[in-house]
C-alpha cells in the first residue's frame, strides 16, 4: 500500500489544477499560515502561502482554505498539487516538501483571478486542524551596510553557506554571459545598477575557457576577471569567479589551465572577503569520479594561496547532481570530494527542469551544501518562452532552503534568458522597465526584495 501511495504521489502534477491526492498524514497539532499577495493586476493576482507546522512532525499534509469572495479562482499553482471546488481550495504537499518537522515551513504559491474585490482567504486548516497566527508575512528587517559589510568572510557550516556570525545566509544575484562576447555590459554603470537598484548580493563572472575565452589570452582574461572582482568588492557584492568549462565536458581537459588560473587569482585575491571560486561550470559526458579527481587536484592549488574562501564544485550532467544523466545525488553523497569548506553546484533551466529536479535538489539539500551558481527562467537552450510558474516554484524552494543563486544572464545576449533588451549595453540604464526583458523584470523583482541576513 505504501508503494501505491508513493507512486500516486510521484505522478501527481505540481503545476496547474489537478485532482488533489492526499497520502496518509499524521494529524497536525498546530500551524500558522502567512498569506501574501506578491503582485496584482486587473482581474488577476499572484500570492505566496507559507505553511509553518507548530506541532508534532507531519508526514503528508493537506492545506485547506476558503476563498471569501465570488469570482476568486486559482488558475495555476506551484510547489504543491492544487484544486478548487466552489470556494474551497485544497493544497497537497509533494514529495520534496510533504514532511514538515516541528517548526518547519513549506512555501507554495499560485496565480488567480478575481472579479470585484480580492479579500484574503480565510479558514486555513492543516490536515483538518485550524491554523492560527498571522496571515501576513512580516517584511524582512533591512540590514545596514552592503552584503559583504554585514556578512564578511563566508564559510560552509553543515549544509549551509554561513556568514561571519556563523549563521546561514542566502545570496541572490546575477551571472554575466561570456565576458569575451558581452564585456561591454560590465561597466561602472551596470554594476552600480546591479548593486544599488537590483540590490544584488553577488556577481558571477563567467570566464569561458574555450569558445574564444581564456585559452586564447590567459593573461588578458585573468586581468579582466580581477578587475571585475574589484568592481564587485567596491560595491559590497560577492564575486563568484567561474571557470566556465563547457566543451569539452571533462574538466580534466583543462586541468593544467585551471591550476595556472586559480593559482594566479587566488594569490591576487586572497586578502578579499568577497571572493568565491567556482572551479568547473558544467561537467558533462563524464563520470562523477572524474569530476571528483579534478576537484581534488584544483582545490589544493586555491588553498595554498587562499585557505579561507568557499569553493564551488561542479557536478556531472551539466551540474545537475547527475539527474540529467539519469543518476541522482547519491553518487555525490556517497563519494564526496575530499576537501573542506566546499559546496556543490546545481544548475537548472525552469522550462526544462521541473519536478524530478526539484525533488533531487530538496533531497540533496539535507545532506550536501548546495549553491545554484546558474539557472535560467527558460529552456535549457537559453531560449524559448519564460516559464513563470516553474521559475517561481524554483525560487520559492531556494528561498525556503536558503540556497544561494545566480541567474543567467545579466546581459543583452540574443536569447530570452537575457535580462536586457538588445542595445541596452550601449547606454547607461540597466534597471528601468524599458530595458528589461520579461526574465529580467522577474529577477529584478525577486532580487531587490530586502535581505534578512542574521547577525546574532
Amino acid at each position: 500500500m505504501k508503494r501505491l501511495f508513493a507512486l500516486l504521489a510521484t505522478f501527481a502534477t505540481v503545476l496547474g489544477l489537478t485532482a488533489a491526492f492526499s497520502p496518509p498524514a499524521v494529524a497536525a497539532t498546530g500551524c500558522k499560515v502567512d498569506y501574501t499577495v506578491t503582485s496584482q493586476w486587473t482581474g488577476g493576482f499572484q500570492a505566496g502561502v507559507k505553511i509553518t507546522n507548530l506541532g508534532a512532525p507531519v508526514t503528508g499534509w493537506t492545506l485547506g482554505f476558503t476563498m471569501p469572495a465570488a469570482g476568486q479562482k486559482v488558475t495555476q499553482g506551484w510547489n504543491a498539487t492544487w484544486s478548487q471546488s466552489g470556494s474551497a481550495v485544497t493544497v497537497v504537499g509533494v514529495d520534496w516538501n510533504r514532511t514538515l518537522a516541528t517548526g518547519a515551513a513549506a512555501d507554495v504559491g499560485f496565480t488567480g483571478t478575481f472579479t470585484g474585490a480580492n479579500p484574503k482567504p480565510t479558514a486555513f486548516t492543516l490536515n483538518g486542524v485550524a491554523c492560527t497566527g498571522s496571515l501576513e508575512e512580516p517584511p524582512p528587517v533591512p540590514v545596514d551596510g552592503t552584503p559583504v559589510d554585514v556578512n564578511g568572510q563566508l564559510h560552509v557550516c553543515g549544509v549551509n553557506l554561513c556568514n561571519q556570525h556563523n549563521r546561514p545566509v542566502q545570496l541572490r544575484g546575477m551571472s554575466t554571459h561570456g565576458i569575451q562576447w558581452f564585456d561591454r555590459c560590465y561597466n561602472a554603470a551596470s554594476l552600480d545598477a546591479l548593486a544599488d537598484d537590483w540590490k544584488s548580493d553577488l556577481f558571477r563572472i563567467a570566464m569561458y575557457v574555450q569558445e574564444d575565452g581564456y585559452e586564447t589570452d590567459p593573461a588578458g582574461f585573468t586581468s579582466r576577471v580581477n578587475d571585475l572582482v574589484d568592481m564587485a568588492e567596491d560595491r559590497g557584492m560577492y564575486a563568484v569567479i567561474d571557470f566556465h568549462t563547457l566543451t569539452p565536458g571533462d574538466p580534466n581537459f583543462n586541468l593544467e589551465r585551471a591550476k595556472t588560473f586559480f593559482a594566479s587569482v587566488a594569490a591576487r585575491n586572497a586578502g578579499k572577503k568577497n571572493v568565491i571560486y567556482e572551479i568547473a561550470n558544467e561537467p558533462n559526458g563524464v563520470s562523477w569520479s572524474a569530476v571528483k579527481n579534478y576537484a581534488e587536484q584544483v582545490i589544493p592549488v586555491i588553498r595554498a594561496a587562499d585557505p579561507d574562501a568557499v569553493v564551488i564544485v561542479g557536478t556531472r550532467g551539466w551540474s545537475s547532481l547527475g539527474v540529467s544523466d539519469g543518476s541522482n545525488e547519491s553518487e555525490v553523497v556517497n563519494n564526496p570530494v575530499n576537501a573542506s569548506n566546499i559546496m556543490y553546484a546545481f544548475h537548472f533551466y525552469a522550462a526544462s527542469h521541473k519536478d524530478n529536479y526539484r525533488a533531487a535538489l530538496s533531497r540533496a539539500a539535507s545532506q550536501l551544501p548546495l549553491f545554484v551558481s546558474e539557472f535560467g527562467t527558460v529552456s535549457a537552450t537559453g531560449g524559448g518562452t519564460m516559464d513563470r510558474a516553474s521559475t517561481t516554484a524554483w525560487l520559492d524552494l531556494l528561498d525556503q532552503l536558503k540556497i544561494s543563486y545566480a541567474n543567467w544572464t545579466y546581459s543583452e545576449a540574443p536569447e530570452s534568458s537575457a535580462a536586457f533588451k538588445p542595445g541596452t549595453c550601449n547606454g547607461s540604464d540597466y534597471s528601468s522597465s524599458g530595458v528589461l526583458t520579461e526574465s529580467g523584470a522577474l529577477l529584478k523583482n525577486r532580487i531587490s526584495t530586502p535581505d534578512s541576513f542574521p547577525t546574532s
